[in-house]
């Protein structure tokens, strides 16, 4: 369901479409981010190939202003690449910079080879093409108002009903991806078997709502 006349209108168009390399997460704080980003960019490379998707893997200069910069953070960032995995960044000199791009002026940086570029609405057409050859139905043009959770005990059939514009349509399970507004219709939908405070928040921008019935 999608309430635009084409899919990612929204937040999925508003990026600066880069591959990341899997350089600034700490593994230790943020373990999950920074093994999916290392497997990810792989896996991301091997699909846009595989469908034909334009692409560039150009590399990425991360430059330092000053010298505590050049001294602490790059060493820092070098240390988290490799403990994720990503072992082929490059300390280079300012002068190796102005090689690269003679506009930066810095103390020193870091090159990572594998970051890249991406066409993302190349990438989600593709992604839409091999959604519909596995059975997916896109709807555009169909705004979802707020749902409701049907009671276990119910013979409603399924475990969500969602409010579509005006109309009511029966849901197993619901993943939501609705950029900004998928608090509201996560906590609207949940609103009516929980109470929520003003003051909850939903901070996980794409939920998957799986109520199964008992």
């Amino acid at each position: 369901l999608e309430q635009s006349n084409t899919i990612g209108s929204g937040i999925s168009s508003r990026n600066s479409e880069v591959i990341h390399a899997g350089i600034y997460y700490d593994k230790n704080i943020m373990p999950f981010k920074s093994k999916f980003c290392v497997e990810g960019k792989q896996l991301l490379y091997d699909y846009c190939r595989e469908r034909d998707i334009s692409h560039r893997q150009c590399g990425k200069l991360l430059v330092a202003t000053d010298e505590e910069q050049r001294d602490v953070g790059l060493p820092q960032l070098v240390e988290y690449a490799s403990k994720n995995g990503v072992h082929d960044l490059q300390i280079v000199s300012k002068e190796d910079i102005a090689v690269y791009e003679p506009n930066v002026l810095c103390s020193g940086g870091v090159f990572s080879p594998s970051t890249g570029i991406v066409d993302s609405h190349a990438f989600m057409t593709s992604l839409l093409a091999d959604a519909e050859e596995n059975g997916t139905t896109l709807a555009l043009h169909c705004r979802i108002k707020g749902g409701r959770i049907i009671p276990t005990n119910s013979e409603e059939k399924g475990s969500i009903v969602l409010d579509v514009d005006d109309s009511e349509i029966a849901c197993d399970n619901v993943i939501i991806c609705a950029g900004l507004a998928t608090d509201k219709i996560a906590s609207a939908i949940l609103s009516t078997c929980l109470p929520v405070k003003e003051s909850d928040s939903l901070s996980n921008r794409n939920m998957d709502l799986q109520i199964p019935k008992q």
